[in-house]
């Protein structure tokens, strides 16, 4: 038997380091970024939006994607994405709480 120590962690630990992940690319936050100004948009026009490729810019909305973060729907041989601002409103009082929790009564002593 191995003794995963990964699986010792809390659920919220592993999600809120999972999220951390995904927001860790300053490349994801500006696509955030840009889906918030524009509500909208086409995949092929983020690349004019931003200094990145194409090829690019589809591997960090996949990422955003499998996080809920963003959604898209296909219309023809383009997709249009969105923020999923349920999901992003989650995110943050998750953050929000964990923040609360973490440092609303701690003094250091060093």
């Amino acid at each position: 038997m191995t003794n995963n120590k990964a699986e010792e962690f809390e659920a919220i630990e592993k999600e809120l380091a999972l999220i951390s992940k995904v927001f860790s690319h300053p490349a994801r936050i500006a696509i955030i970024k840009l889906l918030k100004k524009k509500k909208e948009i086409k995949t092929g026009n983020i690349s004019d939006d931003l200094p990145i490729s194409r090829t690019t810019v589809s591997q960090h909305l996949k990422v955003l994607k499998e996080a809920g973060i963003i959604q898209g729907t296909i219309d023809g041989l383009k997709i249009h994405y969105c923020l999923d601002f349920k999901k992003l409103k989650e995110i943050k009082d998750k953050y929000d709480t964990f923040f609360k929790s973490s440092i609303s009564d701690f003094k250091c002593k060093c």
